[in-house]
């Protein structure tokens, strides 16, 4: 095999790479969002879930935007920690009426 050969493959294993295998980022509306501790109280909700790699909050949106593993963690048990914490959510969907 040539250099090049040999540097594609190992280009394209890197890609193929187990690591992000199982991350998916979703964005979840959430209710009962009123005050400034709001913010805190649901990103801490989210970050303490097992599997849960990055929380970005919105006050503007009152959106939670979630990295995780999904090989870890799903989508019903973040609406579940943020139900939980006193703050239902939901998948938001592109295009939503919200808040």
């Amino acid at each position: 095999m040539t250099k090049t050969h040999v540097s594609m493959i190992l280009a394209l294993g890197a890609l193929a790479s187990p690591a992000l295998a199982g991350e998916t980022t979703v964005k979840l509306a959430v209710r009962n969002w009123y005050c400034a501790a709001c913010p805190h109280v649901i990103k801490q909700s989210l970050a303490a879930v097992p599997g849960v790699i990055n929380v970005t909050v919105s006050d503007k949106t009152k959106t939670a935007v979630v990295t995780f593993d999904d090989t870890k963690v799903d989508v019903k048990a973040l609406t579940e920690a943020t139900t939980e914490a006193g703050y239902p959510s939901f998948l938001y969907t592109e295009g939503m009426l919200w808040p």
